[in-house]
């Protein structure tokens, strides 16, 4: 345990230790009945520990002409590919609209026929019904003129009598 050092409320001041990049020595700077404080002083890394960059990003290689064309074709293929994808779409997208157009004009035609028949059907329907209303009542006006008729004739028929009866 000779090379670990213990950081706490009894920790003493330690001498600095070596680690992998850097050295840390630690100074108490007040004791509390709240805590302990403690700072930290770490040493700069040293060169070894250091590992070396390129300053500047690896250099590409020069292309040929040939790599140039290839690049060019490969960029002039994707884009057309990219445009007739595109172009796909959009007439799938139109495709759809005119199914839900033709849909809708579909749905508002079998409404419309449905509605002429059904008022058809009702006004057919009224027509019979004021035609036997009006049947009825012909009828019944017909019962009402035999009726008169005949206490007509009844009362003709009686009054003969009664004025023979009187003289």
């Amino acid at each position: 345990m000779g090379g670990a050092t213990r950081i706490g409320p009894l920790a003493p001041p330690t001498p600095p230790l070596p680690t992998r990049a850097c050295y840390i020595q630690v100074k108490e700077l007040e004791k509390r009945a709240s805590g302990q404080a403690f700072e930290l002083i770490l040493s700069p890394r040293s060169k070894e520990s250091v590992p070396e960059f390129p300053l500047s990003p690896p250099k590409k290689k020069d292309l040929s002409l040939e790599e140039i064309q290839k690049k060019l074709e490969a960029a002039e293929e994707r884009r057309k590919s990219h445009e007739a994808e595109v172009l796909k779409q959009l007439a799938e997208k139109r495709e759809h609209e005119k199914e839900v157009l033709q849909k809708a004009i579909e749905e508002n035609n079998n409404f419309s026929k449905m509605a002429e028949e059904k008022l058809t059907h009702k006004m057919e329907a009224n027509k019979e019904n004021r035609e036997a209303q009006m049947a009825a009542k012909l009828e019944r006006l017909r019962e009402k003129d035999k009726h008169i008729e005949e206490v007509r004739k009844n009362k003709e028929s009686k009054d003969p009598a009664d004025e023979t009866e009187a003289d």
